[in-house]
């Protein structure tokens, strides 16, 4: 009865899930013209934080009208204890399209690792060369930017996946963040996103609609002191998920969420 609710309830949202993404398009698209605009004149470290500024309350308005509107339902909550702590990996499952919007939305100092490709997108290229974000297409480049940024107070987020996870069984996780969070000296926190809906999950197009509302859930795992060699470590962070994840029944919160954190409400 429930699903049946659901897939009425998508069919006449439809049209509003398209006029959201439509807005979403319009409205990273007006601030990379700005941004482009910003980049020659402002500092790197003013550009940096004037960046990801913007673009973190870009996808905080458009999340908050999309749970206004009853698209989503989101609890990232657990969030606002990590958004002023500076020199931090934050690490989570890769389940949909939408989770590095999710999470920059809540964590205003972060960066993300990005196709050298999406720098030159129309959409997204400017506003990410103004926030400093990092490029993937040199690994000792790479390595070397993301340690500067921690270093100097900004946030990493990585998806250790690589790629977005199909099914319930993740992909194995690349190397990298753990060498990068060695070398900056910078501790590893896992995320967990849970959602009940397969929208931009890998082979969903972006025009399918989904049953409605979708629901995202983040919950914060175990913090992972970068004290051992990179592989060992991680092994250990990819085990921990996997546990959690497969292992677990779906949906089942980690220890330490279930002791450290309230049932969530929704917004």
């Amino acid at each position: 009865m429930m699903r049946a609710y659901r897939l009425a309830k998508a069919v006449l949202l439809a049209p509003v899930l398209y006029v959201l993404l439509l807005g979403l398009g319009l409205m990273s698209l007006a601030w990379n013209l700005v941004a482009m605009l910003l980049y020659p004149l402002l500092p790197p470290a003013q550009g940096r934080t004037v960046g990801r500024a913007g673009i973190a309350y870009g996808y905080r308005l458009f999340w908050a009208v999309a749970s206004a509107v009853g698209m989503m339902r989101i609890d990232a909550r657990c969030l606002r204890a990590l958004k002023d702590e500076p020199g931090l990996v934050i690490v989570a499952n890769h389940p949909t399209m939408l989770d590095a919007l999710l999470l920059v939305a809540h964590l205003p100092r972060s960066a993300c690792i990005m196709k050298a490709s999406l720098m030159k997108n129309i959409f997204l290229g400017a506003g990410a060369r103004l926030a400093r974000y990092i490029r993937n297409d040199s690994a000792r480049t790479m390595v070397r930017l993301a340690v500067d940024d921690l270093r100097s107070g900004g946030q990493l987020v990585v998806f250790p996946e690589g790629t977005r996870t199909e099914g319930d069984t993740l992909n194995p996780f690349r190397p990298g963040v753990t060498l990068i969070a060695r070398r900056a000296g910078a501790p590893i926190q896992t995320v967990f996103i849970d959602t009940d809906s397969p929208y931009l999950g890998k082979g969903w197009p972006i025009w399918r609609v989904p049953p409605l509302p979708i629901v995202f859930r983040m919950r914060l795992g175990e913090r992972f002191m970068p004290t051992e060699g990179s592989d060992a470590m991680l092994a250990k962070i990819e085990n921990y998920y996997r546990h959690h994840m497969e292992a677990a029944p779906r949906g089942t919160a980690p220890e330490a969420c279930q002791n450290n954190h309230r049932a969530p409400t929704w917004s």
